[in-house]
């Protein structure tokens, strides 16, 4: 879909001039082809044929023939470009809608538009192309280089374990099925699985877990950087993080009731998440930072899709190492993993953002609070809870949270205390219930 629609509106395109989306031309010479594919490779665009460079309406015999003619060049451009003629007093529009198959190109070449201006793309801008597009995916590309002796065996066997597969093929039959494994040779997503060392060949391919004892990246108490593949690097990341998050434990009637800091679905689900959309073209490194009152997991690469899409839509940048991981038990169902994290730590009390530049930045918040060992400050909380309550006794956990700007966990905790205190008392269900305040005179 065009971005703005002026093909019965050529008054509106002349006052427009030339930009983004519109380009002129007297007639339909050797450079349409060119203006075609620039389009296509961009957010699409109408050329009008019959308006001069300087937006003077010249006119254009529109016949059967040049109809024709312009149709052959969009065929003939690689892969074929599908157009729309629209004819408006002599003048003839020629709308191009955003390639679905980017990058695409012509005889001279691969274009973009640019502005009011179609520039011919370097190599570089092309292969960005292509694997924004879909068209390159580094997991699937052949490891050329790669040495059979580095194939680690034990890798493997515990990855068919994990993932429920018999061992009672060959190996290289099972390797082809996983299609790690091609007539070309042993893939990339092969070697981040099941290369003994995969930076020996993928640059990539480690992970770096830090913790700081602030908020602002100082003050570093630990770091660690390992490449132990795919599987390796999660278990490591998760167990790292599960190390260092601290859980408040609650024993009651024999039962054991854990509270933790950062709930480990969440975590874990944003750490697999970067692994498998990681960006291994940019040659960096995924980095896990624990600091003082959040976890930050970097993802470098930029989203495959609009940001309004984000938890909408998923696409896999590595549709390979995907589908290896969808077998075992670390994905339950591609796709649904943003959304996980956002219910673990709802439920946990946490907040978490997500942020996007030409990376994707997941940050936990601790569902902690600096006032958590300072007794006047809980003190404080509590008369703000009861006043709240006295307000509206119908006033959700949920939003006691929101207007303290705490946690669920913390206004539960206060609460279970005003009531030990015979201070509060529920009367009724969750739902249908509501508070009652014991003394009310003393508020």
């Amino acid at each position: 879909m065009i971005k703005q629609q002026f093909t019965l509106d050529i008054k509106a395109a002349l006052e427009l001039g030339e930009g983004q989306f519109i380009e002129f031309k007297e007639s339909a010479d050797k450079s349409l082809a060119r203006e075609m594919v620039a389009f296509a490779n961009a957010s699409g665009g109408l050329v009008y044929l019959g308006i001069t460079d300087s937006g003077r309406l010249k006119g254009i015999e529109t016949t059967n023939k040049l109809k024709s003619q312009i149709q052959d060049i969009a065929r003939n451009c690689d892969p074929s470009i599908i157009i729309n003629l629209v004819e408006r007093n002599n003048i003839l529009a020629i709308e191009v809608s955003e390639g679905k198959n980017k990058p695409y190109s012509c005889s001279t070449g691969f274009f973009m538009r640019m502005g009011a201006n179609s520039q011919k793309m370097t190599r570089n801008e092309i292969l960005s192309l292509a694997i924004k597009s879909g068209k390159v995916r580094f997991d699937e590309q052949i490891c050329t280089n790669f040495n059979w002796k580095d194939f680690d065996d034990e890798k493997f066997t515990y990855y068919l374990k994990l993932s429920g597969i018999s061992y009672n093929l060959p190996k290289e039959e099972l390797l082809r099925n996983l299609r790690v494994l091609t007539d070309e040779g042993f893939t990339n997503a092969g070697v981040l699985y099941f290369a003994r060392e995969p930076y020996k060949y993928i640059i990539s391919s480690k992970i770096r877990c830090i913790h700081f004892n602030d908020n602002e990246r100082i003050d570093i108490l630990d770091k660690k950087e390992v490449d132990r593949g795919v599987i390796g690097n999660i278990e490591f990341a998760i167990n790292y993080l599960r190390e260092l998050i601290p859980v408040r434990y609650e024993i009651k009637d024999i039962k054991r009731k854990e509270f933790p800091e950062y709930p480990v679905e969440a975590y874990r689900e944003a750490i697999v998440n970067a692994i498998i959309h990681f960006d291994y073209f940019l040659g960096d490194t995924i980095a896990i930072e624990k600091l003082k009152n959040s976890i930050i997991i970097n993802n470098k690469g930029e989203l495959l899709f609009p940001e309004t899409d984000f938890g909408k839509r998923s696409e896999a940048r590595n549709r390979l190492l995907v589908d290896l991981l969808a077998r075992t038990d670390f994905m339950e169902k591609a796709g649904t993993g943003i959304k996980r994290v956002k219910n673990a730590c709802n439920d946990n009390g946490n907040k978490v953002n997500f942020h996007f530049t030409d990376a994707f930045w997941i940050t936990i918040h601790s569902n902690k609070n600096d006032t958590d060992n300072d007794t006047d400050n809980d003190t404080g909380r509590s008369q703000k809870i009861l006043n709240l309550i006295k307000n509206d006794g119908k006033i959700t956990v949920n939003k006691l949270a929101g207007k303290l700007n705490v946690s669920k966990s913390t206004v539960l905790r206060e609460i279970k205390e005003l009531k030990e205190n015979g201070k509060l008392e529920r009367i009724g269900n969750e739902k249908g219930g509501h508070w009652e305040i014991i003394n009310n005179d003393q508020i």
